[in-house]
């Protein structure tokens, strides 16, 4: 098993590709949900103001 782990003194590239690799995926199921958040916060604060707007001429 030290052996497969060792992987023939390639370890440390191999590991390291697959951390990225790991750590793209993630950043890229994520990265989605973030922006739905940025839009939603976006479109609450134009439909606030727009509110503030209409009760502004009233």
């Amino acid at each position: 098993m030290a052996e497969f782990l060792a992987m023939g003194g390639y370890a440390p590239y191999v590991w390291a590709s697959y951390a990225v690799f790991f750590v793209v995926l993630a950043l890229d199921a994520l990265a989605p949900r973030a922006q739905r958040k940025r839009v939603l916060a976006e479109l609450r604060g134009r439909l606030k103001r727009r509110q503030s707007r209409t009760e502004a001429r009233r």
